[in-house]
C-alpha cells in the first residue's frame, strides 16, 4: 500500500510514528507538505503535483495539516479524494471539526449533552447574548483556535463582555460557553478509531491554570472509560464523518459532558500516557478498508 501523509513537519511525533508503523508494516510512505502541493482542476483531467512531480498511485491518505494550512491543506485533500484516495477523514469532515460552532451546531442535533454555548456577532446583542448564557465563568473561545490557544476564562460578566469586546475589535470569529466548574480543570480524551474508542487519558491542568491541554502544561494519566463515555465519543466522531478524532468530555455523574471534536489529534501525549500504540490502529484501519474495497 501507498501512503500519503498531509504534513508540514515530518520530524513531528505523530507524523513520525505513523511513517515508521507504516513501513514496519511493509508499506511505502511518502510525507507531503500540503503548502508545497499543487494542482490541476478540469473535468476529467484532475491533476496533483508535489515539487514539479505528479503524485500519482496514492491508496490512502492521512490528513495530519494544522490550523493554519487548514484551507490549503483540505484543498490538496479534496483533490486526493477526487482521484479515489481514501482518508479515514474526508476533506469535509476536516473542515467541521475545524469550525467548532459548526461542529457544536451538528453535535447538539444529535442530542449530545454539552455546555451551553452562545454565538452573535453584533456588539448591541451582547448583554442578551449573555443574558441567554446564564451567570458566569465563562469560557470566550476562538473558533479555529487549538491545543487551548485563544480560550479566556472569564470569572465575572464584566470581564466577558471586555473580552468579547477585544475580540470583536480584532475581527475574529469565537464562541461563549458556560464553565464548568465541577471539573477543577480534568477532561477525558478519547481517542477514536473506526468508529471505536481505542485509548482514553484524563487530562489535568497545572495549577493556576484552567485548560487542560498538555501543550499548556497540563498533565495525564490512564484511564478506563466507561461505556456511556466510549458511547458519546464515538457518537460525536461518527456524526462529523470523522474516522479518526480526538473527542474531550467531561466527566460527570449525570453522564458525559462532550466539549469538542478533534480531525487531527496528536499521539504523543496519549500512546505514552495509555501504552496503546494509537499509530498501528491507524494503519490497520486503511489495510482493512482497501483489503475491502472500501466498504
Amino acid at each position: 500500500m501507498k501512503i500519503a501523509i498531509l504534513s508540514r513537519n515530518a520530524r513531528l511525533y505523530s507524523t513520525r510514528r505513523l511513517t515508521e508503523t507504516a513501513r514496519a508494516r511493509g508499506h511505502v510512505v511518502r510525507v507531503l507538505d500540503p503548502l508545497r502541493c499543487y494542482m490541476r482542476i478540469a473535468p476529467g483531467a484532475m491533476q496533483l503535483r508535489y515539487k514539479g512531480k505528479p503524485l500519482c498511485e496514492i491508496d490512502a491518505v492521512i490528513p495530519r495539516t494544522g490550523v493554519r494550512s487548514t484551507s490549503h491543506g483540505v484543498a490538496v485533500l479534496r483533490q486526493l479524494e477526487m482521484m479515489g484516495v481514501y482518508t479515514p477523514n474526508s476533506s469535509e469532515a476536516v473542515l467541521c471539526a475545524r469550525d467548532k460552532l459548526r461542529s457544536l451546531q451538528i453535535l447538539a442535533a444529535q442530542g449530545l449533552n454539552m455546555p451551553v454555548t452562545v454565538f452573535g456577532d453584533n456588539p448591541d446583542d451582547t448583554d442578551d447574548l449573555l443574558a441567554m448564557l446564564g451567570d458566569p465563568p465563562h469560557v470566550i473561545k476562538l473558533n479555529e483556535g487549538n491545543h487551548g490557544r485563544g480560550v479566556v476564562l472569564a470569572e465575572k460578566h464584566a470581564a466577558s463582555k471586555s473580552v468579547i469586546e477585544a475580540f470583536r475589535g480584532l475581527y475574529a470569529n469565537f464562541l461563549v460557553q458556560n464553565y464548568v466548574t465541577w471539573a477543577n480543570g480534568c477532561d477525558l480524551r478519547c481517542f477514536v478509531v473506526d468508529g471505536r474508542v481505542v485509548a482514553a487519558m484524563q487530562r489535568m491542568a497545572r495549577p493556576g491554570e484552567f485548560r487542560a491541554n498538555l501543550h499548556c502544561g497540563g498533565s495525564a494519566c490512564v484511564v478506563v472509560p466507561s461505556a456511556t463515555e466510549k458511547r458519546v465519543a464515538e457518537r460525536a466522531a461518527k456524526a462529523l464523518g470523522l474516522g479518526m478524532a480526538g473527542v474531550d468530555l467531561l466527566r460527570a455523574r449525570s453522564g458525559p459532558l462532550l466539549l469538542e471534536v478533534n480531525a487531527s489529534p496528536g499521539l504523543e501525549g496519549i500512546e505514552k500516557t495509555t501504552g496503546v500504540d494509537i499509530s498501528a490502529c491507524i494503519i490497520q484501519h486503511l489495510e482493512l478498508k482497501l483489503s475491502h474495497g472500501l466498504d
